[in-house]
């Protein structure tokens, strides 16, 4: 399985972005993002579980939206109203034959 991240870049505090990931080498159901910032973990955002329920951390609830698009095999994050504590390099992975696969991480940074 092959992921491949886009999107990110710098915003100013209240602004979007939109970040890409398109999959490739298998069909994958559980999909998701997740971001680490400088000096923390890395830790779930988003995720799109078996039977697509939704998963999203508390912290990005009414702001960031998962999706896909499964004709053109890509996962998206939808991010509104971002702020500062947002920046991190973000990662799509996705979970195959019991296996997490990941992405090169696209960084998202976030100016105040």
């Amino acid at each position: 399985v092959q992921l491949q991240a886009s999107g990110g870049g710098l915003v100013q505090a209240g602004g979007s972005l939109r970040l890409s990931c398109a999959v490739s080498g298998a069909s994958v159901t559980n999909v998701g993002w997740y971001r680490q910032a400088p000096g923390k973990e890395r830790e779930s955002v988003a995720r799109i579980l078996g039977g697509g329920i939704l998963s999203y951390a508390d912290s990005v609830k009414g702001r960031f939206t998962i999706s896909r698009d499964i004709i053109k095999r890509t996962v998206y994050l939808e991010m509104n109203n971002l702020n500062p504590e947002d920046t991190a390099v973000y990662y799509c992975s996705a979970r195959y034959r019991g296996s997490d696969w990941w992405g090169q991480g696209t960084l998202v940074t976030v100016s105040s």
